[in-house]
């Protein structure tokens, strides 16, 4: 494969999480070293993500925009996600998987 080129993004397993302003987390399902994440929340989700269940977001972590979607590079350690939202209430989905969504 030539040099810039991309790979269609082959999911895996998708998690889906009930996000609030208290920072929930989730086991992530499928493999691959990409996470795609989709905030269907009408607010700003931050993630993080972790080796166990004990990973806590903050407003301090990544910030996804409420309707998008961000693909993340992970490592094969990493099992879990966390997310919390600035406000409200609603759905993140981890998407594992490889390949690139451009």
């Amino acid at each position: 494969m030539s040099v810039g080129s991309s790979q269609p993004f082959r999911p895996a397993g998708t998690a889906s999480l009930s996000a609030s302003i208290t920072t929930a987390n989730v086991a992530l399902t499928g493999g691959g070293d990409s996470v795609l994440v989709t905030n269907a929340a009408s607010g700003i989700a931050f993630v993080r993500f972790g080796t166990d269940m004990t990973v806590a977001a903050t407003s301090a972590d990544t910030p996804v925009p409420a309707g998008a979607r961000l693909l993340l590079g992970v490592n094969p350690l990493i099992t879990t996600a966390a997310a919390i939202l600035a406000s409200g209430s609603g759905a993140i989905f981890f998407t594992r998987g490889d390949g690139s969504i451009y």
